[in-house]
C-alpha cells in the first residue's frame, strides 16, 4: 500500500512538472536581492566603474550618486534607476549593469516532512513539488492545513492555509499553488488552532530557521 501511494505521488509530481511547463513563457524576471554582486560600467567615464554588493538593507553605494536601492528590482529596472540618478550629475550617461554573482533563490519547507530545510528554487515550483523534494509527508503530518508564509516586505507577510490532502488524480493539481522564491511551507503535526501565533513567530525569525519548531 505504501508503495502504491508513493507511486501515485511520483506520478502527480511529474504531472505537475508538465502542467507548470505551460507557463514557462510567463516566468517573472529575476529580481535583485541581498548579496548579489553588480558590475557598474560607465561607457564615457570609466573612472566611475565599480563592482558592488547589495547590502542587507537592499542598497548599493555608488560613486558620484551615492546610495541606490536596488533590491526587489529587475536588472533593467535597477539600470534605469542608476541612469536616472547619474543623469543629475552627468550629461546623458551610458551605463552597463552586469549581474556578476547572484544568490540562488530558495524556498523553505519545515515541519512534518522527511527532510525539512532549504531547497533551491529552479523555475516553476509548486507546493506539492516542494513537499515531495523535501522527502514527502510524514505519517504524523496534518496535510489539510499546510501553512504558506510569503514575505511581502520587511514588515508584512501573506499567510495562506493549503489543503494538500488526497492528491490522487490530475484534477487535484488545480488546488496546488505556485511558489515564489523566499516562500516557506510549514507542515504541522496537529491542527493549528491559533494561526496568529504562527504569523508572529514567522515575523520574529522562525521563517529563517526551518529546523526550529514553532509552538
Amino acid at each position: 500500500m505504501k508503495t502504491l501511494g508513493r507511486t501515485v505521488l511520483l506520478v502527480l509530481f511529474f504531472a505537475t512538472l508538465i502542467h507548470a511547463g505551460d507557463d514557462v513563457q510567463h516566468r517573472p524576471r529575476y529580481k535583485l536581492r541581498v548579496g548579489d554582486v553588480l558590475d557598474v560600467q560607465y561607457v564615457y567615464t570609466p573612472e566611475l566603474n565599480q563592482t558592488v554588493t547589495v547590502s542587507p538593507d537592499g542598497y548599493v553605494s555608488l560613486n558620484l550618486i551615492g546610495d541606490v536601492k536596488v533590491s526587489d528590482l529587475t536588472l533593467d529596472e535597477a539600470h534605469d534607476t542608476i541612469v536616472q540618478k547619474a543623469s543629475e550629475r552627468l550629461n546623458a550617461p551610458e551605463v552597463n549593469l552586469v549581474l556578476q554573482q547572484f544568490q540562488p533563490p530558495y524556498v523553505v519547507v519545515a515541519g512534518e516532512v522527511g527532510k525539512p530545510g532549504q531547497i533551491n528554487f529552479t523555475g516553476n515550483l509548486t507546493a506539492m513539488q516542494a513537499i515531495l523534494v523535501s522527502g514527502g509527508f510524514l505519517e504524523s503530518a496534518h496535510m489539510s492545513q499546510v501553512v504558506l508564509f510569503r514575505k511581502i516586505d520587511g514588515d508584512n507577510a501573506e499567510v495562506r492555509v493549503l489543503n494538500l490532502k488526497n492528491f490522487r488524480k490530475t484534477a487535484d493539481l488545480e488546488r496546488d499553488v505556485q511558489l515564489q522564491p523566499g516562500d516557506m511551507l510549514y507542515v504541522p503535526r496537529n491542527k493549528i488552532q491559533n494561526l496568529a501565533r504562527f504569523v508572529k513567530a514567522f515575523n520574529s525569525g522562525a521563517y529563517v530557521n526551518p529546523l526550529q519548531t514553532v509552538h
